[in-house]
C-alpha cells in the first residue's frame, strides 16, 4: 500500500472511529443490531442549519476539511457487508478536500443545499432527495453551500479496496460562493 492510501485510509478510519463517545451509548436490538438513544440536533434557520436525522457526531480533521464538518458512522465495515455507512453535516461553507474512494461512493442528501464537483467536471448544486454516484479512483469533493448547511449519508462500498484517499483542499475559486 503506498503512503497516500495508508494515510488515507488511517484518515477516514479515524473520522469513522471518532464516534466511540455515540457508539458506546447505543443499546441493542432483538437482532442485536446497534440503535443509539442520541436525541437528533435540532435545526437553528437563522444560521442555515438543517434538520437532523442523526446526531450531529464528531468534527472532522481540518487536514481533510475547510470549515467544520462532523461525521457521525453508522454501520461499520466487516468482511460480510464491506460497506461503511455513515452520515456527515456540513455547516455553511464547510466542504472535503479533493478525494476519492477506491470501491466508489454513493452520497444521499437528506437536507440542505451544497455542492459536488467530479474532477475534470463542473461544479453541480445539491439538494435534499439527490443520490450522487461517485465512481471508484475518481477525485471529487463535496460541501455546503456558503449560505445553508447541508446534511448527506455516505455509502463506501468494497472498503476491502480501500475507503478514501484524501487529496488537497478545494481553492476558493474552485468553490461556488453563491448560485
Amino acid at each position: 500500500m503506498n503512503a497516500t492510501k495508508f494515510i488515507g485510509t488511517f484518515c477516514i478510519l479515524a473520522l469513522l472511529s471518532c464516534n466511540e463517545k455515540t457508539s458506546e451509548s447505543a443499546s441493542e436490538n432483538s437482532s442485536g443490531e446497534g440503535i443509539t438513544n442520541q436525541e437528533p440536533v435540532r435545526k437553528n434557520p437563522e444560521k442555515g442549519d438543517v434538520d437532523f436525522i442523526f446526531p450531529k457526531g464528531e468534527q472532522g480533521p481540518e487536514e481533510n476539511f475547510t470549515g467544520k464538518a462532523f461525521h457521525y458512522a453508522m454501520v461499520m465495515p466487516d468482511s460480510t457487508y464491506t460497506t461503511a455507512v455513515g452520515n456527515v453535516y456540513f455547516e455553511p461553507g464547510a466542504r472535503s478536500n479533493w478525494h476519492s474512494h477506491p470501491g466508489g461512493q454513493i452520497l444521499i442528501i437528506t437536507d440542505g443545499v451544497g455542492y459536488h464537483q467530479l474532477e475534470g467536471k463542473p461544479v453541480d448544486t445539491i439538494r435534499k432527495g439527490d443520490v450522487i454516484k461517485c465512481p471508484p479512483n475518481l477525485n471529487h469533493w463535496h460541501g455546503a453551500s456558503a449560505e445553508k448547511g447541508l446534511q448527506q449519508i455516505y455509502l463506501v462500498p468494497n472498503t476491502e479496496k480501500g475507503i478514501v484517499d484524501w487529496k488537497e483542499a478545494v481553492t476558493e475559486e474552485e468553490y461556488p460562493q453563491s448560485k
